[in-house]
């Protein structure tokens, strides 16, 4: 009998051993699900600026491994804005744990989907003027990540450009007018050019078979100098727009000094593909519990000024001392 009881309490006792050891290999075998929802069409297009290249890098720096510990969902809205909340749902009912989105419209057709999911974004325009957040520090919902900061830097944007070419006196505005996110960049541009004394020419497009009409009319208006604003269906778009500034001699100005290899004059802006390597970060403490509305949406610390002498040769401008001091790279 004395035997028998051994037996049961060394069972027992294996038993008590093995089961935090089981369920510690279990919590190790937890696949985490996330889900990109992107407003671009999927490939070399969506990823100009290698936003998602970046982000998966500093999720692998984090640990976590495609395949083993993590899963990625994607979708892609191919520039269709209106398409975003059913692949958004598609999403949901995949049992994401985290949607992550580039833009404005991906992060409010995601909210439209679910208030309780956490979205990150990694490089929203004006996320507290698009309504995404109450307020940078305190986010207060389902939404927080990365904010570029766009609408502050659009007078800087116009400042350069007159510092560069003090004769400037009509500068041509593409921008995709069917993005929210959009409105207060193109209020401060507005502002920043009735200051200067510079005259703008609104070019709106709405989508990919917009760019060829706004191409024509800004050729017919011959502005000095265009500035682009971007978003993800711009982005889309860039070495059609650079093309087409270099036909017609046209000196442009970048958000994203990233690309300017492309045939833009100048660029200045925050490096997009070190937020989104950092919106890594975002979903990590996420999946670790904690909540998007304790979690302050990120401003950059560090612009980059770019300019790009071949093009600067090609227009035959001469570009002032003082600005070529101040670049944080010169292309040549």
């Amino acid at each position: 009998m004395m035997l028998i009881h051994a037996a049961l309490a060394i069972v027992l006792f294996l038993g008590l051993v093995a089961a935090p050891a089981a369920a510690e290999a279990q919590a190790a075998a937890k696949i985490h699900r996330i889900g990109l929802l992107e407003s671009a069409p999927p490939g070399p297009a969506a990823d100009t600026f290698g936003q998602w290249g970046a982000f998966r890098e500093g999720l692998r720096t984090l640990g976590y491994v495609e395949g083993s510990s993590l899963a990625i969902e994607s979708r892609w809205a191919d520039d269709k804005y209106e398409r975003l909340p059913n692949l958004a749902a598609e999403l949901v009912r995949l049992n994401i744990e985290v949607f992550v989105v580039r833009t404005t419209p991906a992060a409010l057709a995601a909210r439209s989907v679910t208030q309780t999911i956490p979205i990150v974004i990694l490089s929203a325009i004006d996320p507290v003027g698009a309504g995404l957040v109450v307020s940078l520090a305190r986010p207060g919902g389902n939404i927080t990540g990365l904010t570029t900061m766009a609408p502050d830097l659009s007078a800087k944007r116009v400042q350069l450009l007159k510092e560069m070419m003090p004769r400037l006196s009509r500068l041509a505005v593409l921008w995709n007018s069917a993005n929210s996110a959009n409105a207060a960049a193109w209020r401060e541009t507005r502002e920043a050019a009735r200051t200067l004394g510079v005259q703008l020419q609104s070019r709106q497009v709405e989508d990919a078979k917009d760019f060829e009409r706004a191409f024509e009319l800004i050729a017919r208006e011959r502005p000095d100098a265009l500035l682009i604003v971007e978003d993800a269906l711009i982005v889309g778009h860039t070495k059609q727009i650079a093309d087409f500034a270099i036909r017609e001699r046209l000196a442009t100005m970048l958000g994203n000094p990233a690309v300017l290899e492309g045939g833009d004059l100048i660029g200045y802006g925050p490096n997009v593909r070190e937020m989104a390597r950092r919106g890594a970060y975002y979903v990590d403490k996420i999946l670790k519990g904690a909540k998007p509305a304790d979690l302050p949406v990120e401003q950059p610390t560090k612009f980059e000024l770019v300019i790009n002498m071949n093009t600067a040769k090609a227009l035959s401008l001469t570009i002032p001392p003082s600005l070529l001091l101040r670049a944080d790279r010169v292309i040549e």
